[in-house]
């Protein structure tokens, strides 16, 4: 007899191989699942006659009654009938020898009915329970929406509180009375049962949440429109502060700081005055302290596309190189990305007799700055990039040297916003201050001294020209805000009345630096 395991990732494949091992009268013994997916326990048909053969050889005493199944004769207990021709063998061995033929004669097509009915069964049996617990979802789900929908009685909260109070003493073990005193006591009085309210579901507070969030949203656009009207109608009761709101707007300047300088206006004062004498004390200046040129160091200018830094650096070096000589002074440029850009500065470069180095990465920039490190003064020209640029942060991270000061070339001409763009993206706050350039082609000067204000920015010099050094100039904070106040725009950009009420009906309330009146 030749048992042999056959193993597939399906029963069809391994009954394949059955058939391919023992042919199609193979007696499939057990199946089983297992790690490669189906287990088969097979013999060959041979097998099957050699056990018929062993089994007749162990029972050839017995006659051929013997394997025919007993009858189920009753036997009385206080004698037994003899029955004639009975075999020797006892019941035991009759027993066994009608389990071994009742487990023989199950084929291999017997054995797969039997497997596929009790995998039926099982199978029925979880689709009959998978029923029943959707049935008992939906149930529960029908009996939440007809409790939400039921309305909550008054003092439900209340009701409940008693409720669980309730059940609490209902839990709580009573003492030992004495039995005279148990005949004596009162039968306890039922407590009335409420059921408790449902909770409120998800759903629910979601749309709570929204409708508070519409409820603050609706607030502050109403406290915005009525700040707008009361700043309107104190302008309508107060024409000395209407006049100055109108003036500053014309000159370039914010409506959030303007609306500032509005609010603190005094009464017994030229409000023009006032207003200046305020720009100024709260414009920082480096007119009071040593210029560029004599205090030394190494500074990188840095700025947007086309606001002169190549300009600005070429003229700090002719007013350093004029007070101090030219062998103090180092030349290094970044501009690698322009074609021809460095040659704008080597140009300079040979005109003052300083030879220019060109630094690519970080690496290099550090051992420039090594070697000219005895230099009293080292200027970095870096390479223009919009303040949107990607490149700008890595600009800003190889600038990153503990030695390097940077200084931030702003156009004085551009428009607020954009001057504003340009300060958040090079990181003005970290500057060691800002150099004003195209000053003589700015219409108004308003919008670059406001951001300066604002963000309490210092101008270290201002550039008014192209030629070199002769348009490089240090202006006092009056004199700053004199030019600002003094430019006069055009009519078609001149605003009446009417315009202001425009502009400040959808003024929000901005946070502004503390403008020191």
């Amino acid at each position: 007899m030749n048992v042999k395991r056959f193993s597939a990732r399906t029963s069809r494949d391994a009954l394949n191989l059955v058939r391919q091992a023992f042919g199609e009268d193979a007696v499939v013994l057990s199946t089983r699942p297992c790690a490669e997916g189906v287990e088969v326990m097979a013999m060959a048909p041979d097998g099957v006659k050699q056990i018929e053969r062993v089994s007749a050889e162990t029972c050839a005493p017995a006659p051929a009654a013997a394997l025919m199944p007993p009858l189920r004769r009753p036997v009385l207990p206080s004698a037994r009938v003899p029955v004639e021709d009975e075999p020797a063998a006892p019941a035991a061995a009759e027993t066994t020898v009608e389990q071994d033929a009742e487990q023989l004669s199950m084929s291999t097509l017997s054995f797969q009915d039997y497997v596929r009915e009790r995998m039926l069964r099982r199978r029925r049996a979880e689709q009959q329970a998978q029923a029943q617990a959707q049935t008992e979802a939906a149930q529960a789900e029908a009996r939440a929406a007809e409790l939400q929908a039921r309305p909550a009685p008054a003092g439900a909260g209340l009701l409940r509180v008693r409720a669980e109070a309730g059940r609490a003493e209902a839990v709580r073990p009573a003492a030992p009375l004495h039995p005279e005193a148990a005949a004596e006591a009162p039968a306890p009085r039922p407590e009335p049962r409420i059921a408790a309210l449902p909770a409120v579901p998800a759903a629910a507070a979601a749309g709570a949440g929204d409708v508070m969030n519409e409820l603050r949203a609706m607030k502050g656009l109403i406290e915005d429109r009525f700040g707008a009207l009361a700043f309107m109608e104190k302008l309508q009761r107060q024409p000395r502060q209407a006049q100055l709101t109108q003036r500053l707007l014309d000159q370039g300047f914010s409506p959030a700081l303007i609306r500032k300088l509005a609010d603190g206006l005094p009464n017994d004062c030229d409000e023009t005055a006032w207003a200046a004498s305020v720009l100024e004390r709260n414009l920082l200046s480096g007119d009071g302290e040593a210029p560029l040129e004599d205090s030394g160091g190494v500074f990188a200018l840095v700025g947007a596309t086309g606001v002169g830094k190549t300009t600005s650096t070429a003229k700090l070096a002719a007013a350093f190189a004029t007070r101090h000589g030219a062998a103090n002074l180092g030349l290094i440029t970044l501009d690698a990305y322009r074609v021809a850009a460095h040659e704008q500065l080597r140009a300079y470069g040979r005109i003052l007799g300083v030879p220019v180095h060109t630094a690519h990465d970080r690496a290099s920039l550090d051992d420039l700055l090594e070697l000219l490190s005895a230099k009293k003064m080292v200027l970095i020209d870096t390479a223009g990039m919009a303040q949107r640029d990607a490149r700008t942060r890595e600009l800003l991270e190889m600038l990153s040297h503990r030695s390097v000061n940077r200084l931030l070339v702003v156009n004085a001409a551009a428009q607020g916003e954009t001057i504003e763009d340009v300060l958040h993206a090079y990181r003005a706050s970290s500057c060691r201050g800002v150099i004003l350039s195209k000053v003589d082609e700015a219409v108004k000067l308003g919008p670059a001294l406001d951001a300066m204000i604002r963000h309490k920015l210092k101008v270290l010099a201002i550039a008014n020209g192209q030629r070199v050094p002769e348009d490089w100039h240090r202006l006092s904070a009056q004199a700053l805000v004199h030019q600002a106040l003094r430019s006069a725009p055009a009519s078609a950009w001149r605003m009446d009345a009417g315009d202001m009420n425009l502009v400040f009906a959808g003024l929000r309330a901005t946070p502004v630096a503390a403008v020191h009146a």
